[in-house]
């Protein structure tokens, strides 16, 4: 088999992308023939835009599963009983996981019997060591698998085969868009990250809080009327910088905003920018110094007052290169499920 094509399906909390690859036998040898991606749009009307394009037809499909909690560490086939297992995960990550079985199912309908392999933003971080796995929570719970999984990990696998491992010793890669992340890698392999048990820790997000101290949880619930749901929609959809500004979560409008003497907006840039600044710091201890700082993601990438806002105050860490790389998570799902297919 020395090609393959493979649709890659990319359903994530605003956005549904698909792409079409043919992939070679090595790595580095996979060939982009056509992307779609649309915000609010379901797989569904991505796959009616593949129809409508003159292209070869897929061999295979590979999805983007967010979470794939402490059973799927690896590229995994699509069969009933993943789908099952994915379903079990979906409190986990209610933005994200009901998105990628959807997509899964309607690839199923689409296809039939075409095989399809999960790959997940979990398997990254599986590299972290325990210490950092774990939550300080009763042993009990660890078993249940309550602990950090971390996320954006095909976002960030992709950083690494983009500039070697061996260029990333002592390194932050920092994925900045809508849902945002750290991850401190050494020689390239996650050994922390700011997302846990959910994507909604860590730093603060377009519209998820990341950490909070529990005891407000705690508060909401006793005193406030809150019951689970409405926690889960305070935390995944009403916080972050839409909170903050209580005008949008969008960053280019937050800037704009800022721009035209908006004090709230202002305010939310000023906490996001601190929250990273704060956590690379952490990193760069966790890691004994720091050598490169990756930028990617849509504000990582895209929007240089924030990087230079974050940038601000870091000189103490001295000499560091800084990088802009374009995530390409896409790349990644149909590397890997071309080569789980040729190697069953």
């Amino acid at each position: 088999m020395t090609e393959l094509v493979v649709l890659c399906v990319n359903a994530g909390s605003s956005t549904v992308k698909v792409a079409l690859f043919s992939v070679g036998p090595e790595p580095g040898d996979e060939r982009g023939l056509w992307s779609w991606s649309a915000d609010g749009a379901g797989t569904d009307e991505a796959l009616a835009a593949l129809r409508a394009a003159d292209l070869p037809s897929p061999e295979a499909i590979g999805h983007r599963v967010v979470h794939g909690g402490a059973t799927y560490v690896t590229p995994v086939l699509v069969d009933d009983g993943l789908l099952d297992g994915l379903r079990s995960l979906v409190s986990l990550a209610p933005l994200h996981e009901p998105a990628a079985i959807a997509g899964i199912e309607a690839t199923s309908a689409a296809f039939g019997s075409l095989p399809q392999v999960a790959c997940f933003d979990t398997a990254f971080h599986h590299t972290i060591p325990e210490e950092a796995a774990h939550l300080a929570l009763p042993e009990q719970l660890w078993l249940d698998g309550v602990r950090r999984y971390g996320f954006h990990g095909l976002a960030y696998e992709s950083v690494v085969a983009h500039l070697g491992a061996d260029r990333l010793d002592r390194a932050v890669l920092a994925h900045l868009g809508n849902g945002a992340s750290l991850c401190a890698v050494r020689h390239g392999r996650s050994v922390d990250t700011t997302m846990g048990f959910t994507p909604t820790g860590g730093i603060v997000m377009g519209t998820r809080s990341g950490d909070l101290d529990p005891g407000v949880l705690v508060h909401l619930l006793a005193e406030c009327g809150y019951d689970a749901a409405a926690l889960d929609d305070l935390v995944t959809r009403q916080s972050g910088l839409l909170g903050l500004s209580g005008a949008s979560s969008d960053m280019r409008a937050l800037l704009a905003a800022r721009a035209a003497g908006d004090d709230r907006a202002a305010m939310a840039v000023r906490i996001f920018c601190r929250t990273i600044r704060k956590q690379i710091g952490a990193y760069a201890a966790v890691l004994g110094g720091l050598d490169t700082l990756v930028f990617t993601g849509g504000i990582g990438e895209h929007a240089a007052p924030v990087r230079d806002e974050i940038l601000t105050g870091l000189e103490y860490l001295g000499p560091i290169e800084v990088l802009v790389v374009t995530a390409d998570e896409d790349r990644m799902i149909a590397r890997h499920t071309a080569d789980l297919l040729r190697n069953r």
